[in-house]
């Protein structure tokens, strides 16, 4: 197989050489974290969490354990388990359970939260953070643009929440930024984890004429690989598995939040803020990883020009979390 070079950019291992999971000092204090993932870990967007929690506890930062594919029904329970078990942060999401989260975190003042939310935060100890690389997927949108001969863009998503939503509307922002005509397609699979239903949508906007797959969910990748279409993944790097099929991806690192997180509460610092903004590419939190030889060699000199001005501040990825249509 032809190797092919590639644009890595910051993962959570450079994260750690930045200097984010400093290694405790022999008898420093670190706090011990709870992950409890509603789905499997495998999951992309777990797999980020699980990932970021594993690096800081290598690195000595954090102790760790966690639990996966809690349920809706069993989530405040496992929280609660938890807390009584006396861990000092739990790391999750409080999509299905927001109101039940927040009266546990209550319940438990001298712990911290940091929780996917559609919410904002609450109290002294429960924090929020979105899962915001829109940006990577902006860029990701301006790179698939000339690839496709159709001019139709399909995109599969989970559920139409405002992270999700945004996102989406991320990629097609940058698609028609570059190609105003572009027609778009958007399904959502009314789920987090079911790669075979997402194969399914991918392939049913294959068949409408999309012949370029924006994949925010596991599976549509084998929609494109089965039918030779080109796709973006997100949130992980999805290359190394479809080497021929995906030419980018909307990366997205949960170590800068977490670090953040980590750092307030060991300092005594109240965890009950908004730690979305560490999702921003120029704290580290999202960028975009692609192979040089499966797009057009002319369009990644503009993409690198809006990539550079992101992080500059000087160009700003409209946050729209309006349900695409």
């Amino acid at each position: 197989m032809r190797l092919k070079r590639r644009r890595f950019l910051q993962t959570a291992s450079a994260l750690t050489a930045a200097g984010l999971y400093a290694p405790a000092a022999i008898g420093q204090a670190k706090i011990k974290v709870a992950g409890i993932h509603a789905s499997p870990v495998e999951n992309a967007w777990n797999s980020r969490l699980h990932s970021a929690l594993l690096d800081a506890a290598s690195e000595g930062s954090i102790d760790y354990v966690f639990s996966e594919g809690v349920s809706a029904t069993d989530y405040g329970r496992a929280m609660r388990e938890y807390a009584e078990q006396g861990v000092d942060m739990i790391v999750g999401e409080s999509y299905a359970v927001e109101q039940e989260a927040r009266e546990i975190a209550a319940d438990y003042p001298d712990m911290a939260y940091l929780m996917g939310s559609s919410g904002g935060p609450s109290g002294e100890n429960f924090g929020t953070f979105g899962t915001w690389n829109h940006e990577a997927a902006y860029l990701s949108g301006m790179l698939a643009a000339p690839m496709s001969k159709s001019g139709i863009f399909g995109a599969v998503g989970a559920i139409p929440i405002p992270e999700v939503n945004m996102l989406i509307n991320g990629y097609r922002a940058g698609v028609s930024a570059v190609r105003p005509d572009a027609e778009h397609l958007i399904g959502f699979i009314g789920t987090f984890f079911d790669p075979p239903k997402a194969r399914e949508a991918g392939l049913a906007q294959i068949d409408a004429g999309a012949d370029i797959l924006f994949g925010e969910r596991i599976g549509t990748a084998d929609a494109a690989k089965e039918r030779g279409v080109g796709a973006i993944g997100s949130l992980i790097d999805y290359t190394p598995r479809y080497p021929e099929t995906v030419f980018a991806n909307a990366m997205w690192y949960f170590s800068p939040l977490l670090a953040a997180a980590v750092a307030d509460k060991l300092a005594g610092n109240a965890t009950g803020r908004d730690y979305t903004p560490y999702c921003l590419m120029k704290e580290g939190g999202n960028d975009i990883v692609f192979s040089e030889s499966m797009v057009p060699a002319e369009a990644i000199g503009p993409m690198e020009e809006v990539r550079a001005a992101i992080k500059a501040g000087t160009f700003e990825v409209p946050v729209d979390q309006s349900e695409p249509v």
